[in-house]
């Protein structure tokens, strides 16, 4: 029987965020994935800071800290917070969690490299897949001779591949409220 998971990998899934072209988790968030407050996660990390080079962790700037806020609701309370929010590569993740040591903070730590991890697949495969994609088209378009009807159907199927492989945006969200029945009407 599979052990249950303390944290499941789809909701560390949507703290991490894309910053600086890299995968990574606000201070914050790791911190309370790992049990501890902000302060001491931060403390740690001052006290060690030779363990956190450039691509282990960075600081957010002013700009950063506030698309994040605004793009993220469970970020709000760093609105008026007047620090700037450390973020963490995966690298950096795994070693915050060696520095608490805390048996919750390194049974975590696997799931937030699983998660990483899943992140990390899925943005390879979609990149090969483009490649070959791509190649293919290539392929196609270099035959001398062309399937009349055929090249249209290619050129359909080709253009719905890409906007599969494009970043979702997100979905419309639904009224908050409740309809009467006038409004329904």
């Amino acid at each position: 029987m599979k052990p249950k998971s303390l944290i499941p990998t789809a909701a560390i899934e949507q703290l991490i965020l894309n910053l600086r072209s890299q995968r990574v988790i606000l201070d914050a968030d790791l911190a309370r994935l790992y049990g501890v407050t902000t302060k001491v996660l931060n403390q740690q990390v001052k006290r060690n800071a030779a363990r956190f080079p450039a691509d282990f962790m960075f600081r957010l700037t002013a700009a950063e800290k506030r698309e994040v806020v605004t793009n993220c609701d469970h970020l709000k309370s760093l609105k008026f917070s007047p620090q700037k929010p450390l973020a963490f590569t995966e690298h950096g993740a795994i070693m915050a969690a060696t520095l608490l040591n805390s048996p919750k903070a390194v049974a975590v730590s696997v799931y937030v490299v699983r998660a990483f991890v899943k992140l990390r697949r899925a943005l390879v495969s979609r990149r090969s897949l483009r490649t070959k994609l791509g190649q293919l088209e290539r392929t196609l378009n270099s035959v001398e001779l062309k399937l009349g009807e055929h090249d249209q159907r290619f050129d359909v199927l080709f253009e719905t591949l890409r906007e599969l492989l494009d970043e979702p945006e997100d979905a419309p969200k639904p009224p908050i409220g409740f309809l009467t029945e006038t409004a329904a009407s």
